[in-house]
Formats: C-alpha cells, sequence, structure tokens
C-alpha cells in the first residue's frame, strides 16, 4: 500500500518482512496499525532528507509497515525534533536528524523546546560527512599556517564563510579561531552553496564546507583544498593533509546524521529499529549513494550515539561559550 503525505515529497510501501535478530518481533509486522513515520527537521533535497528517504524505503520493507517520511523544517531544526519528541514512545515516530539540533543548536538557543538527551532513545548514528577547508583560487594560501598567519598579521581582515549561524560549519571556523588566536571575522550564508560560491569569488576568503560540496570546485581548480577535518586523509582528496598534518591537533570534525526514538520507547522496539537500519546501511546501493553524498556509513549501537553526542555537546558547548557565538 502507498499513502502520500501531504507535507513530503513522497511515501514509502508496505512489504514482506525480513528476518530479525529479534525473534519475537520479526513473527509479525511492525505492532499496530499506524504507519511509522520517519521525521525529518530540515527541507526536502538534503543529505540528512535523501539518505533519511532511502532507509525509510528498506525500513518499511524489513518492518512490514507503511513508513511516511516527513520534513518538518524550521529553527534550525529544532521545530521536527521538538515534534518527535512530544511523539508516543511506541516505535511509530522516528527522528531522522543530524549534528546541528542534537548536539550544537542546544548551547546556542536560551530556550529549547526539548532535552537533546533526556527527551531521546538513540537508535543509532547512520553516517559521518567530513569537511575540507577551502579558499579562492586567487587567494594566495596555500597551507592552513600561511592563512592563519596572514589573519593574525591583518586582525579582522580575513573572513571565514559557513551555511548559516550556529551550523556545524561555523563551529569549525569559530574552533580555529580558538585554537590560534586569530581574529577572524565570520560571514553566515543561507545555504552551504551560496557559502562556497563566495568563497570562490573571493568575497569570502575561506570556509569549512562539506567534502561532497566542494570537491567539483576542488577538481576544476577553482578553489583550493588546504586541509581536511578527518583523522585521516580522504580517498577522493589523497594530497590533502589533515589538520592534525597540518599543524592543528584536536581538529577532528565530522558532521553525523544519526536515528532517534521518543524517550520511553521500549528496548525491544529500539533494538529490532537498529538492527534493521544498519542492516540496510550494508546494501550495497546505499552505499553508493551515501558515497556520492559524501557520507561514511556507520551503523553504531545506540550506546556509541549516546557518547558521540554527548561528547560532541560538551566539545561545542564550550566553543559557543568562549568564542561568544550568539544565534540569530
Amino acid at each position: 500500500m502507498i499513502r502520500i503525505h501531504r507535507r513530503c515529497f513522497g511515501a514509502l510501501g508496505l512489504a514482506v518482512l525480513a528476518a530479525s535478530s529479534m525473534p519475537a518481533l520479526a513473527q509479525a509486522p511492525w505492532p499496530g496499525d499506524k504507519p511509522v513515520t520517519w521525521v525529518v527537521p530540515y527541507p526536502p533535497g538534503g543529505t540528512t532528507d535523501i539518505l533519511g528517504r532511502a532507509i525509510a524505503l528498506r525500513l518499511a520493507t524489513s518492518l512490514g509497515a507503511t513508513v511516511i517520511v516527513d520534513n518538518k523544517s524550521g529553527a534550525t531544526g529544532t521545530i521536527g525534533s521538538a515534534f518527535v519528541a512530544r511523539a508516543a514512545p511506541d516505535g511509530h515516530t522516528l527522528l531522522g536528524t543530524s549534528i546541528g539540533p542534537q548536539a550544537i543548536v542546544p548551547s546556542l538557543l536560551p530556550k529549547m523546546p526539548y532535552d537533546p538527551v533526556k527527551a531521546f532513545a538513540p537508535v543509532s548514528l547512520i553516517g559521518t560527512i567530513p569537511h575540507v577547508l577551502i579558499v579562492g583560487a586567487e587567494q594566495p594560501f596555500k597551507t592552513v599556517a600561511a592563512l592563519v598567519a596572514q589573519a593574525k598579521a591583518h586582525p579582522g581582515e580575513i573572513s571565514f564563510a559557513s551555511g548559516g549561524n550556529g551550523t556545524v560549519l561555523q563551529m569549525q571556523g569559530e574552533l580555529l579561531r580558538l585554537q590560534t588566536g586569530a581574529r577572524m571575522t565570520h560571514v553566515p550564508y543561507k545555504g552551504d552553496t551560496p557559502a562556497i560560491q563566495d568563497v570562490l569569488a573571493g568575497h569570502a576568503t575561506f570556509m569549512f564546507a562539506p567534502v561532497a560540496a566542494a570537491l567539483p570546485q576542488i577538481q576544476s581548480g577553482r578553489v583550493r583544498a588546504l586541509a581536511v577535518t578527518s583523522a585521516s586523509r580522504l580517498k577522493a582528496l589523497p594530497d590533502v593533509p589533515t589538520m592534525a598534518q597540518a599543524g592543528y591537533t584536536n581538529f577532528v570534525v565530522e558532521q553525523w546524521q544519526a536515528v532517534y526514538a521518543p524517550a520511553g520507547t521500549p528496548v525491544p522496539v529500539v533494538q529490532r529499529l537498529h538492527d534493521d537500519i544498519v542492516r540496510h546501511l550494508e546494501d550495497p546501493e546505499l552505499v553508493a549513494m551515501a558515497d556520492k553524498l559524501g557520507v561514511t556509513l556507520v551503523g553504531s549501537t545506540p550506546q556509541q550515539l549516546a557518547d558521540t553526542q554527548k561528547a560532541d555537546l560538551a566539545k561545542w558547548a564550550k566553543v559557543i561559550k568562549d568564542a561568544g557565538v550568539k544565534p540569530d
């Protein structure tokens, strides 16, 4: 059965239940007659939405349930997250989200509509997205050290772009500023693409950009890659050093995508969701799609997601406080 939801671009159908590591749950379709709603707290078309739809399609098959993708965007992802936080903890409402609403925005807003930890039951990390520090091809900088040296010599003249205030892209620029003591000016844009375009045009000096978004411009020579924020060099950019190799330790930063259920969701239900999602992340077609998006699929345990979120909440809270970052 196919059901169309009025707030999203598509819906996902009913299929035969696949085998599961939870025998008691695997003998019947997903409990209850309600459809499962996969909430994406961003507009359609972005990485979180594309990944969510691909996983939800497969989850509908393995759960034997109708799965609807519902884009509830706005307020830097907190509107959709708050909706899931208030939902019944019965396995019929899931949140496919990213690092922002769960680990960065809580330290920016004076009042959150939900507790980022207590309001949710972690299910699994989906994947991570590395970033790359880029400058326009006309900029003279060949290394991060040269960029930082210029920023120190001319305080406030070097600017860094981001896809918006409070994004992980801004946080990396703030982290570099804090680690080096260089005065740099943040220039927020409404999305990663216009930010990259202005770096390309020389209106902003540099930015930390998702690798997949920046790669075509790097390959064409229109921007120059100075370093990547991953723990090791990337296959797509083998000649580009990591931030650590560039001389900046404690600078491993990767945006993550994850799945949560409302707090109080029964452990067997969370485990079943986890098992099915992690199995789907091994689907070759999904792996190939994620590779094009610049996402490294992970498939963690619920506890590993909880630990990752806790660590990033503390990390970015300190950066936001020390850098004096304010919400829009």
